[in-house]
């Protein structure tokens, strides 16, 4: 035991974890914790930002990316409310995102008084939008608190975690214990009988279609080696994607898993919410499902599965794997006729212009290991199916949350977390503005991040609407820009304007390959509806 402050206590137990960066942003109730973060020296990285939306969405992007603990540190009330919309974008994705939050002074808890940034029960507000929020009361109570919030936030489902701790006990000293770092609870034993039972059904079905979520990539490796033994195409969207390369014909974006769906005689969800195929395809009546999911409540959501696996997904496949080996000789590959699907819905697909001419020059600049972060935004919507994914967290999303203007601050935690990657952010000119107080922080912090910045001076998605739903009445889609080349050299960014696909192909690879700070400014006019190829018709009725 070392006498040490509640701040001290926290950041410690953090290192203990393997943080190593924390993002945030000072003031009054975090005081101490900042001093403990200068005293730790290099052992901690910390990047400041200049809205507090904008540290926690540098972490979400530092979680989203690698898959570890994203650490932000902002004040209590207003400024852990700003944090709200990163929050709900970590739990609808399934990120392990850390709120570390300042408090009012402990005597003043519940009482109302009106202290500075005093919420009536903030503890209650972050239990709504976490997996797990708690509070220290005292220092030596703070390793066991910041353990527990990793349990919570690593172990199962993956989830948003919050801890607050009182200024006044972040000062206070204390005889603190440190602990090792937190061990996540054991996922559920595989249950055998099931995964032979889910065997023998792929053994079998001929029109196996395998549709995987962000939860299937830790199993990526035993998810390709099942494809691979059943010629079964592996659908993906959003968070899924990139979990097989999309160089491999058993790789399928959304548009042509609906196409399978028509011919479907088993489907296996692995890490999924299969919303898409509950929701909106409909599910074809008769045909088995099997459900692979570490979540028992979300293999249930819609009712129950044929077989349901409740346990860690890699371990759940390679069970399966094993009760192949008695049930299921050698397939004849369908490579041919996937192949022949990818080229077909790939045509299809070119429709959305220029949407898909822009990805295209972007994929053309981008390495197979660069990121590629999306918005919600005309080019953001067709990169979920037209732009080429070549392994997992390659394209970061917001899931299903859609938060507008997320995806430039995201975009430097991604970058923060893979400085040696390339690290690509595109946003509509609505949605940039949101975070682009930011581009002083890429700067300040050397965050070689390029920002693709579509300008067409509107919400096109709300004025679509508003013209096909509701008469061509317009009210608030039309926006005033800044001259965005000129913004982002006030900034210090290095600017361009390109016009065209290939324009933005050599500025992007020019912006690229010296590793700074950039903003490239792309003005467009009216882009086609990105949507036939998400938003289908039901194949099936309820």
């Amino acid at each position: 035991m070392r006498e040490m402050s509640g701040a001290d206590a926290l950041l410690a137990q953090l290192l203990a974890n393997g943080v190593d960066t924390v993002f945030g942003l000072p003031g009054g109730q975090l005081d101490h914790f900042f001093d403990a973060m200068h005293r730790a020296g290099q052992r901690v990285r910390f990047i400041g930002s200049r809205h507090e939306q904008g540290a926690a969405y540098m972490a979400f992007g530092y979680a989203r990316s690698t898959g570890r603990p994203g650490v932000y540190c902002v004040v209590p009330g207003p400024g852990v409310l700003n944090t709200a919309a990163a929050l709900c974008s970590a739990y609808a994705t399934n990120a392990p995102l850390f709120c570390l939050t300042g408090q009012i002074p402990s005597e003043g808890l519940g009482k109302g008084i009106g202290y500075l940034h005093e919420l009536p029960d903030q503890l209650t507000t972050l239990r709504s939008l976490t997996g797990w929020s708690g509070r220290v009361m005292a220092p030596e109570d703070a390793p066991a608190a910041v353990n527990e919030a990793f349990q919570h936030m690593l172990g199962g489902r993956q989830r948003p975690v919050s801890l607050e701790m009182p200024m006044d006990v972040m000062g206070r000293r204390g005889r603190v214990a440190l602990l090792p770092a937190a061990t996540p609870p054991k996922a559920a034993d595989v249950d055998q009988d099931a995964a032979l039972a889910a065997a023998k059904l792929m053994a079998k079905s001929r029109q196996p279609v395998i549709i995987a979520g962000g939860g299937a990539l830790s199993a990526r490796a035993e998810v390709g080696e099942l494809a691979e033994r059943l010629q079964a195409p592996v659908v993906t969207f959003r968070n899924g994607r990139g979990l097989l390369s999309d160089r491999s014909y058993l790789s399928q974006n959304i548009a042509a898993g609906y196409e399978l769906w028509r011919t479907v005689d088993l489907v296996i969800g692995i890490g999924s919410r299969m919303e898409w195929q509950y929701l909106h395809w409909g599910m074809p009546t008769g045909v088995p499902v099997v459900r692979i999911d570490i979540d028992g409540d979300e293999i249930a959501r819609h009712g129950p599965p044929t077989v349901a696996l409740n346990c860690d997904g890699a371990a759940a496949v390679t069970a399966v794997l094993s009760g192949l080996d008695a049930v299921l000789g050698k397939r004849a590959s369908r490579e041919g006729e996937l192949t022949a699907l990818k080229a077909a819905v790939r045509k299809r697909i070119e429709s959305v212009q220029p949407q898909v001419a822009f990805l295209d020059a972007i994929r053309a600049a981008l390495p197979d290991d660069g990121f590629l972060v999306d918005e919600i935004t005309q080019v953001g919507y067709a990169a979920w199916y037209a732009f080429p994914v070549y392994a997992p967290r390659r394209l970061v999303t917001s899931g299903y949350q859609g938060t507008l203007g997320y995806g430039y601050a995201t975009a430097l935690g991604v970058k923060a977390a893979n400085p040696d990657a390339p690290v690509v952010s595109i946003s509509g000119d609505g949605g940039f503005l949101y975070t682009s107080n930011e581009m002083a922080a890429a700067v300040q912090y050397g965050i070689g991040l390029v920002a693709v910045v579509f300008n067409n001076n509107k919400f096109q998605n709300v004025q679509r609407q508003q013209k096909e739903w509701f008469g061509g009445r317009l009210i608030g889609s039309d926006l005033h820009n800044p001259d965005f080349v000129r913004l982002g050299e006030s900034f210090g960014l290095r600017s361009a304007r390109a016009e065209t696909p290939d324009a933005l192909r050599k500025a992007l690879g020019r912006c690229l390959e010296r590793d700074e700070p950039a903003l490239i400014e792309v003005p467009v006019g009216d882009m086609a509806s990105p949507w036939p190829f998400i938003m289908r018709d039901r194949l099936f009725p309820p």
